[in-house]
């Protein structure tokens, strides 16, 4: 892992493969570090003939952090945050692959930055159209941030309430404790992502994405349940819809493989 400075901040990212083979760029989605792209899954990304690039964006793991309840950015702000890395890193074009509420700033890069992006993957993201289905996840009540124990209980909770299934606990403990070990403010992590403002593209819109278009979507979501990815694909002209049978929020470690293959396959351009 190595920190870059990045329009005015640090971002700490970290590289797997060949930076001779194409670049992929995953973005996780609100408050989650890179860890929650793991590096196994990177690692096995990578395998198959692509430089996989993750990383913190503000206020998650080493990259900088804001006072609580006052981030000092917008949505727009961590696309530019994205090209910014991919500047740092010596490369032209990438693969973007954004992931749920991040799936705004894919959206951003696509509209804004097309000739950085050279495909788009869209997993477990939404066009926030007021007329798609409520999330039915529950959630346990926020915790006191000054007890570790008890965030740890809350971030685990969450884990298996999203995961409609697809759950490891030992394997989710590990990595909330991880993530918790290296963060700079965790509170900041998991308060700041949704009070900044969701400032969307100034070019367009989906309808204007020029790229090849990939959406991946949990048949079980919970979070957003799967009118949601379909109203992505068809608001993208030509994009291509993968359901994962089963599958809740994001892609679990089981399904990994499976979501190697038709990313690696989207991703030749």
């Amino acid at each position: 892992m190595k920190t870059y400075p990045v329009n005015g901040v640090e971002l700490c990212a970290e590289t797997f493969g060949s930076s001779d083979d194409p670049a992929v760029l995953l973005i996780h989605g609100g408050s989650a570090s890179m860890l929650w792209w793991s590096a196994d899954q990177c690692a096995r990304l990578a395998a198959r003939g692509r430089y996989v690039i993750r990383y913190d964006q503000r206020d998650t793991g080493q990259s900088t952090s804001y006072p609580v309840g006052q981030p000092g950015y917008s949505m727009r702000d961590l696309a530019a945050d994205a090209v910014g890395l991919l500047d740092a890193l010596g490369i032209d074009r990438a693969h973007v692959v954004a992931m749920s509420m991040s799936g705004g700033i894919g959206l951003i890069l696509g509209v804004d930055y097309p000739s950085r992006v050279a495909s788009l993957t869209f997993v477990s993201t939404s066009t926030g159209a007021d007329n798609l289905p409520a999330p039915t996840v529950e959630y346990l009540a926020p915790p006191d941030f000054t007890d570790p124990v008890a965030v740890e209980e809350y971030v685990v909770r969450a884990i298996e309430a999203e995961a409609a299934g697809y759950f490891d606990e030992p394997s989710a403990r590990e990595l909330v404790r991880e993530d918790m070990a290296r963060a700079r403010s965790y509170e900041a992590s998991f308060t700041n992502h949704y009070a900044m403002d969701f400032n969307g593209p100034v070019g367009g819109g989906f309808g204007d994405l020029s790229m090849p278009v990939l959406v991946v979507h949990g048949s079980a979501d919970p979070v957003l349940p799967l009118p949601h990815g379909e109203a992505v694909r068809d608001a993208v002209p030509g994009a291509r819809l993968v359901v994962l049978d089963g599958v809740g929020h994001g892609v679990p470690e089981a399904r990994w493989d499976e979501f190697v293959d038709v990313l690696t396959a989207h991703t030749v351009v």
